[in-house]
């Protein structure tokens, strides 16, 4: 699941976990931050980046997107023209620097398009790329998916807290309540502070 497969589902329009904006629990999670301090925020696995536009449209000067797929970097750049070009990343997750550190990452869909023996090393590299303290926020996906050959992978909150406690405080931890309807009851919300 290379650069070249991902620019390929999003030629072949397989892109169903594309919302065509940030999903609620995002858009709630962002409203309440301040934009007068300025946080150095990373979103992975981007894809389209509807909440990078959201954030940056919100006044945050230092959100970073990153993503394998040119197309989808592109996109972003198409609809907001003044987002800055430095910003955004077409590399691989797991090489990305952390000097300067981020305040931030923003995990929305990103976790789940990993090949599952990945997900230590995601955890691992979250926790490497945020400064003490730092914050990492998003949706999992709270079901197993046990028959999936490809992303998304799903999995189950018992196998999530595995691999993050040994990077990270759980603040919050818990099924959304207010997904996107066909989401509904089937995604985690975490908030989870670097130790």
């Amino acid at each position: 699941m290379d650069a070249s497969y991902w620019q390929q589902r999003y030629v072949d329009g397989r892109d169903g976990w594309d919302a065509g904006a940030p999903t609620p629990p995002l858009r709630a999670y962002f409203d309440h931050l301040r934009p007068a301090a300025q946080p150095r925020i990373l979103i992975p696995g981007a894809g389209r980046a509807y909440e990078a536009e959201y954030l940056h449209r919100a006044g945050f000067e230092q959100v970073f997107v990153a993503d394998f797929a040119a197309e989808a970097l592109g996109a972003l750049a198409a609809r907001v023209p003044d987002f800055p070009a430095g910003h955004l990343l077409q590399a691989d997750f797991f090489g990305l620097s952390n000097d300067p550190p981020y305040d931030l990452i923003v995990e929305q869909t990103f976790f789940c398009a990993l090949a599952p023996a990945l997900r230590p090393a995601y955890a691992q590299q979250c926790a490497r790329l945020l400064r003490p303290g730092g914050t990492l926020v998003g949706l999992l996906f709270d079901a197993p998916f046990a028959r999936a050959t490809e992303p998304p992978f799903g999995g189950t909150p018992a196998e999530y807290r595995a691999y993050f406690a040994p990077y990270f405080v759980f603040r919050h931890f818990a099924t959304a309540t207010n997904s996107l309807g066909p989401r509904q009851g089937r995604e985690l919300f975490i908030c989870l502070k670097k130790k």
